[in-house]
Order: C-alpha cells, then structure tokens, then sequence
C-alpha cells in the first residue's frame, strides 16, 4: 500500500513542491491532463540571481494580508468627505448643523479648523509632493470635480456619508476651463496662474531641413491609476498632541513632513506607519486624504477610519496627464534623421502635483532612443478645471513614446522603408548625446533589442489553428466576420530615466544587524509591489551568507529613503543595504584574516561558507558568527543631476537611463474596429537581473498596463464633470484581454554607477507597449493611428 501524500507544512512549501506537467511540456505526452505532481523540492540557490517567492506572496494569495482596510482600533469612529458637485465654483459659505445634529456625529470640519496662511487668513493649507498649491479643504474656491471641502467622523460609516451628504453650501457656479489649449489666454483659475512650466529643448541648427518630412498631431488620454483596492487609512491620536497614521503611503517621510506642516505639528508630532500597499502608482499621492483622516483623529480625541468608495478613489487621486502632441521629422534620403521639432501640451489638471517633472521627462526624451544632431521642443503643462494629473509608469515619456513612434512609422511609409530597418539606422548607443546635451554614459543596447525582438518567431495565423479559441478580435461568439481580421504587426522602441531629476537629492539609509544565526534589516523602503524586501533579504544572503534575514516593518522613527518611484529603491535603497551589509562582512572577516595573516579580501563567502582564496580556511558562516553581535548602518546617494536650462533646456538633469524594444501583433477586425493583442515580445536593458522571476512580471505588468492605455482606458471627462467612476464603466484589461509575453532578451551589460549593475524594469514595458500596439494596429489596417486610447471609428472609418 502506498504512502499517504505529506502535507505541505507550509504555503511557501506548497508553492516549492510542485510540478505542473502541461500539453507539449518535455518529457510529457502531447495532449496529457494537467496534473500537479509533489516532488522532494531541492534546495532553492539564495541571494542575488535567483528567484525565490516574495515574502507576502503565501499571505496575499491567502487573503490573510493585512490591508489598511483591514485595521481596527477600540473607540474607532469613521470618516467621510464632502466633495464638489461642480468642476469650478466659488464657495460663498458652508453650513454644517445638519450634519452636526445628526446622532453619531463627532465632528465636521472645514478649512476654517485648519492652520491659517500666512497672511492670518484660512487657506486650506495647500499642499502637494512638489508645489504646495493643493488644499487639504477647499476654502473659497473648488476647482476641479471631486474636490473635498470638509469631512465629518461620525460612529458609523453610513452615518458619516449621511452626514457629509447633508453638509448645505451656498455655491456660485463658475465657467470651468476645461480646453488646455485655451489656458494660456484664460483668466487664472489660481493665483499660482494657469502655466505650471514650459520647457524648450535647444540643440544644433534651427535652419537645418531635411529631404523628407513628415509631420503628426497626437492625442493621449486621461489614463487612471485604477487600484484594485481604493484609498483607506487609520489615524490615531497621540497623548502628546501628535498623531499617528496607519496608511499605505509610498513616501512616508515626505508624506510625514507635509502632513504636520498642514497640520500645524512638528514633524516629530506625526508618525506614519506604512499599511499594506495594494499596488501603487499615483493614487497613494492624495495627502488630502491623509491629512484629513489625521485633523478627524486630532478633533475628536479617537481613531478614525476612512475607507474611499470606488467612485470617490477615481475622484481624488491623480491621473495620467493627457497630451497633444505636435511633431516635425526631417530626415535625409537614406531614412538617417536630420531634425526633430516638437510642440507637447500636457493638461496638469486643478493641481501642479508632478506636472512640472513629467513635463521635463517629455521633453528631454521628446526625440526618442534616436541620434538627432538637431532637436527643437517646446513643451508645455498647464492648469485647467480638470482632474489633477500625477505620477504614474513612465510620466511624460509616454506620450513622447506614442507620438515619436508614430513619426517613425510615418517616416518609414515615406521613404518605402521597412519600420524595423529605419528604427536600426537610428538607434542611440553608449556615448551619443540626449538633446539636452547629456552624454549617455550608461549601456545603451538599443540595435542588439531590436535584432532580439525581430529574431524571434511569430505566432502561428489563426488559420493555422483552426480550433484554437479567442480567434476573432471581440472574443468567442462574436458578431465578427473572421474575412474581416487582418494581422498586423508593429515595432516600438522607448527609453526612461531612474531616479529622481533635475537636482533631486536621492539618498536611503539601511541598517543592518547580525545576531547568532539571523540578520535584520532596517530599511524604510516602502514595497509598492516591486518585490523590494525580497530583494534587500537577497542582498543580504549574498553579501552574508546568512539565511535567515528579517526585513523591519516600514514607519517614520526610521531614516528616510524617498519615494518609492522610478526604480529608486532597488537602487538607493538597495544600494544602502548593500553597503552596510558589506561593513558587516568586513566585521566579520576582519579577525579571521588576521589570524591567517592575510587581507579581507582574500576571503570569500559563498554558498553559507568563508573559504580562502588558498584553501587554507574554510568554515561555516554560522560558526564564525557565534557569540557575535554586528551591525552596521550605511547610506547611498547616486551622483547629482542638475536642472535643465529654462531657455535651451540643456542640462544633465538624469542619473542614468533604461532603454526597451516591443514587437505587438494584433488581429483588427475592420468592420468592427475591435483589435486583440496576440502578442508581445520584449527585449528589455535591465543592466543585471537581480530576480529574474520578479522582472517577468513587471515586464507582464507592464505590458498589460500600457494595453489598457493603447486600447481601453481614458477617464470620460466632459466639461469638467468626472464620468465612469466605477470598474464597470472604466474599463480595463482583464486576464482574458492579457497577450502572451515573451521575454526575447534582458540584456545584462551592467551600468557602473549602480548598485549590483542593475536598472529599473517596470516602466519601460508600459511606456513602449502603447506604441507598439498602435504601430500594430496601424499595420494592419493602414488607418492613420493618432490617438490613445484608439477609438474603433479610427480602426474602421467607412463602418
């Protein structure tokens, strides 16, 4: 009889011990069941290079992890805003006693319970992640739809949405610009004005003309970050005066100091705990929410807990900033570029947020991974009625993306040449110049992803395949004509910047602390889904030897790392825990070199042993660790940047770059004007794969994103007024929408000025994948592709 199964002991053993034997897999029979087979699971390698399961991976998958949704506190009351009905009006008064005889309410506060301006006078306390022109309430004016202007914390949460939903405002309504082309001449809507920045770019001969020419206008869309959980919080009164905060923030410290400056408080005063992050891009920007949430707790001596209705979430947080796009390009017989010229008009929306960032990125990397000896931008961010716009994947190189993609298509059907083929004769390499006049210093291995991505074989023709599903564009059962699919494919190439720009000073501490046969780091690098702590205990394990590493919970008594953007954390945060992890080596080696008489260096760790370079010595490093205690603390800071010039916008204003290449094939249905995305290859610059698995899928993530803002997702806004706030009006790719991605090449030429060699990954797939797939569809239909998302009436104008 044979023995029963052993049950895993653990989720992490479960996810191990597992084989899947599929169709056509090695070493199965074609057409065989899958099956799950338990095997003696061998080993897993540790450290940098492998991949092992993500420390939250067995809790989030059960659905034990704890979410700022899930907290609770004894005396926990609940919060709720009150919004503007209207795009733009001007508040004449607000009355809150109906809202406050309502039994259960607590309190109902306003921008008057706020600290005063300056001048003596209520001003909301603006604040905001770079110019403080945001108030937390509005006082006076409302200027974009959604806008809160006062909150309440009642014992219920339907207590408190009745309650902020009987607040009684007297409003005059006022006309909202809603037409970013039309700001630079309106009134202004703040005393800020209505142009956040506008940034030239300067480079070569304004005179010089090309033997083609081709020219493009470009649209992109208001894409929405769309969290699959919407903002939530927890805040709770200090006996000192102060507060602490229980929310998923992506910069705690920043957050920290901006809140108690809205508040009136030392810094010292506010703690922030970071929550779970479900995943963040710019929804986890809203300090209104935080700093609301905070004033709640103060005022009524309790907890309170705010958790945003899915409506409310697409209300408050920053979106993607939409463009118009004009571009030039010259080239000369041969499909060599002479000269860019490009207009880019982004709409910042109520806010300035980051819109002064983005549009630096946009016009630095205006011209695209491309030699141009001449470059002539002008590009511009304005302020409008609309919702803000914030950061998100790739801010402002996206729609660079789109459009100078787009120009190359069109430069290519000018001249007769083959899209890949006049993308070869362009692309950059290591030493050529950005137009702001910036060396490329990093690895820039932009021809060798091109040649990975067209290398790789297409997938089959649905005609080849003739019982496979998902055939037609709109799905099984669909109303399509299989006659009217055409296959089209499309190439796109694209590059980002890491880091923080133009003078940002980037700089993470980490501590790390060896005791017996366990390591601890402390690193308030927040996880926003980039798989950061997996990778600061895989620091640890090379660097070490140690095995067992715990990673501190994330709060404000901690030194602070910045933001968790741009892949900074795998480089400044990662780059402080590797620093003082090798202190720690060196602690630890130190003694035992000097018995052998010979330098640190001489000594290796690897595999959970210290072995000389001779052979002389070879011990565990767990016996050499006994009976010790080390520690040591460290910091990172990449090297400066600079802003770029106001007037010809030169400047080394990036840390270092990351490049990728895209090929999409779609199948368009032309009568319908329906496109599905079959596939994506990917070849992507990633300097050093730290976690290979982990880099599959931000580059899956990725792609899929930029899917969703190439085919379906632009938040309906229509005179101002926010429509399709909810998931089943905004639409978004699902699983079923996902094509297959394949990784053709991550190229591995280490950047020196890194930590470990290696670069970002997550935003360059969703900044190059929209123009792929727009040259895809464009291929297949032949239709002038102008705009994201891409309306089916542009698929399919006669139908």
């Amino acid at each position: 009889m044979s023995e029963p199964a052993k049950t895993p002991s653990s989720p992490e053993e479960t996810l191990t011990n597992l084989v899947i034997v599929a169709e056509g897999a090695p070493g199965s029979a074609t057409g065989a069941a899958v099956a799950a087979v338990p095997v003696q699971a061998a080993a897993p390698r540790r450290g940098l290079g492998s991949s092992p399961v993500r420390e939250d991976a067995p809790a989030k998958t059960m659905g034990v992890f704890p979410y700022a949704a899930d907290l609770w506190a004894e005396g926990l009351l609940w919060g709720a805003v009150a919004r503007s009905p209207f795009p733009h009006a001007r508040i004449r008064s607000i009355d809150t006693r109906a809202a406050l005889a309502l039994p259960g309410v607590y309190a109902v506060v306003t921008a008057e319970d706020l600290p005063p301006g300056p001048d003596g006078v209520s001003d909301g306390a603006p604040t905001g992640p770079v110019v403080h022109d945001r108030p937390v309430l509005a006082t006076g004016v409302v200027r974009h739809h959604g806008e809160p202007f006062a909150a309440v914390a009642a014992d219920h949460p339907d207590t408190a949405r009745l309650a902020a939903a009987a607040i009684v405002v007297d409003w005059e309504l006022l006309e909202p610009l809603t037409d970013p082309e039309q700001s630079f001449h309106a009134p202004p809507l703040h005393p800020d004005g209505n142009l956040f920045r506008h940034q030239p770019v300067r480079f070569g001969d304004p005179d010089v003309v090309g033997e083609v020419v081709v020219e493009g206008l470009y649209r992109v869309g208001r894409q929405d970050p769309a969290p699959l959980a919407a903002e939530a919080g927890l805040a709770v009164p200090r006996p000192d005066g102060g507060v602490e905060l229980h929310v998923a923030s992506t910069d705690p410290h920043g957050d920290r100091d901006r809140i108690a400056g809205c508040l009136g408080l030392e810094p010292d005063r506010v703690r922030l705990v970071v929550s779970g992050v479900p995943g963040a891009t710019t929804d986890r920007d809203d300090l209104g929410f935080q700093a609301v949430l905070a004033l709640l707790a103060l005022r009524t001596g309790h907890p309170v807990k705010m958790a945003l209705t899915r409506e409310e979430s697409f209300l408050t947080h920053p979106h993607r900033h939409p463009a118009l796009l004009r571009y030039r390009h010259h080239a000369d017989a041969e499909g060599r570029l002479v000269k860019v010229e490009a207009q880019l008009l982004l709409d910042g929306g109520a806010y300035a947020d980051v819109s002064s960032e983005a549009l630096a990125q946009a016009a630095a990397l205006a011209a695209g991974p491309y030699v141009v000896p001449h470059v002539f931008v002008d590009a511009w961010a304005v302020r409008t009625n609309n919702p803000p716009a914030g950061r998100m994947r790739g801010e402002g190189a996206v729609q660079a993306a789109f459009a100078y993609e787009s120009q190359m298509d069109r430069l290519a059907a000018a001249l007769e040449l083959d899209p890949l083929e006049i993308r070869r004769r362009n692309v950059m390499a290591t030493g050529d110049l950005l137009p702001t006049g910036q060396a490329v210093t990093c690895p820039a291995p932009v021809r060798e992803l091109l040649d990975a991505v067209a290398a790789e074989p297409l997938p089959p023709l649905p005609v080849d395949q003739p019982d496979a599903e998902w055939l037609l564009p709109e799905g099984p059962g669909g109303a399509g004509d299989p006659g009217a699919v055409r296959r089209g494919i499309g190439y796109a190439v694209g590059l980002v910047h890491m880091l923080g720009i133009e003078g940002t000073d980037e700089v993470a501490t980490a501590s790390v602390r060896v005791t017996g046969s366990q390591a601890s780091v402390i690193c308030p690098a927040v996880d926003p889904g980039s798989g950061f702590q997996t990778l600061a205990k895989q620091i640890v394990q090379e660097v070490l030897g140690v095995e067992d590493v715990y990673i501190a919970a994330v709060d404000t008594d901690q030194p602070g790392t910045g933001p968790a953007a741009r892949g900074r954390q795998t480089w400044v945060a990662g780059g402080a825990v590797e620093r003082a992890a090798l202190m720690v080596r060196h602690q630890l080696l130190q003694p035992l070199a000097a018995k052998f008489a010979m330098s640190p260096e001489l000594l290796s760790i690897k595999d959970g042993r210290i072995t000389s370079y001779d052979g002389v010595l070879g011990m565990p490093v767990l016996e050499a660790l006994e009976g010790k205690d080390l520690w040591a603390t460290a910091q990172c800071r990449p090297h400066p940047t600079e802003p770029l010039d106001a007037e010809t916008g030169q400047g080394d204003a990036f840390v270092s770059l990351a490049f990728c290449a895209m090929r999409a094939v779609v199948d368009v249905d032309i009568e319908l004007g329906t496109v599905r995305v079959v596939d994506v290859t990917v070849a992507q610059d990633v300097g050093r794969a730290l976690n290979p698995a982990q880099i599959a899928a931000r580059i899956e993530a990725g792609v899929t994103q930029g899917l969703g803002m190439a085919l379906m997702e632009d938040l309906p806004v229509e005179g101002g007024y926010v429509g399709g706030t909810s998931f089943a009006a905004y639409r978004l790719p699902t699983s079923l929408d996902a094509p297959a991605v394949r990784i053709a090449l991550l190229a591995e030429e280490r950047d020196v000025v890194a930590p470990f060699g290696a670069k970002a990954v997550g935003a360059a797939p969703a900044v190059v994948a929209p123009a792929a797939i727009a040259a895809a569809v464009r291929a297949a239909t032949g239709a002038d592709i102008s705009r994201l998302p891409i309306p089916a009436d542009d698929v399919a104008p006669l139908h």
